[in-house]
């Protein structure tokens, strides 16, 4: 006679390899404490960093983490100043403790390969060679994969398939769905299996839009600085319930 599975191996066994983080809400959660809009963002930086960990300790291996849109140029000039400074800040930070092999709340424990996709060209120079370093230094690492999206957009990283495609001059009839995902960004990854999204905002906000076809979608009313680990676990107890179809 079988046993009965436990839930906690089929929650392990369900667990998500491809993770995409819609971190939302850091301007509404300093509003309503009364602090001014970059507090918000320095909040959810650090809990950027704190669900990098949780993923690694989980054995999640891909985490796609929304950091600034293309869209979000568009806010008040001094806000985009202050969030490009702090991701270059984050970076030259992460980049000293790597080297220093220091571990804890850090988004580069267990040698993690990191990326940034996104218009990179955009960004200040002095930001653009702290993400170079990052990159090149972890760019032998397999353990652990982190996409960091600055200045991107779903439909940006589609149209540029699309030139990149029409540049190679690629017979219409040789397109295919699969030659289309070499393309992207994030070529070479598995597809999303689970998007978060918090501050109880219910839509994908020009984010990964191709790669997250067939992702299963989970919402959290909590705003993103305060979503716990315990919240996390919870949305990972909801995708191991789930029955994944694919459309079909």
């Amino acid at each position: 006679m079988k046993k009965k599975m436990s839930s906690k191996k089929r929650e392990k066994d369900k667990m998500p390899t491809h993770i995409v983080l819609l971190p939302d809400g850091n301007r509404r959660w300093a509003k309503e404490r009364g602090l001014p809009t970059i507090h918000g963002h320095l909040a959810g930086f650090e809990n950027i960093k704190r669900f990098c960990v949780w993923c690694q300790k989980r054995g999640i291996k891909v985490l796609t983490a929304f950091g600034f849109s293309i869209e979000n140029w568009n806010r008040p000039k001094k806000e985009v100043k202050y969030l490009l400074e702090l991701l270059e800040r984050g970076f030259r930070e992460e980049l000293e403790r790597y080297l220093k092999k220091e571990e804890g709340n850090s988004m580069l424990t267990k040698r993690a390969r990191v990326r940034v996709i996104g218009q990179k060209e955009r960004l200040p120079k002095s930001l653009q060679e702290a993400i170079k370093k990052v990159e090149d230094l972890t760019k032998n690492n397999k353990e652990y994969f982190l996409n960091l999206a600055v200045s991107y957009s779903g439909r940006w990283d589609i149209v540029e398939a699309a030139k990149r495609i029409i540049k190679e001059k690629i017979p219409p009839g040789k397109i295919t769905e699969k030659l289309f995902e070499k393309y992207l960004s994030t070529f070479g990854l598995p597809a999303p299996d689970l998007v978060i999204r918090t501050s109880g905002e219910k839509r994908f906000s020009n984010f990964l839009l191709w790669q997250s076809a067939y992702s299963e979608l989970y919402f959290s009313d909590k705003y993103w600085p305060d979503f716990g680990e315990k919240d996390f676990d919870k949305a990972l107890k909801e995708y191991a319930r789930r029955q994944r179809r694919f459309g079909r």
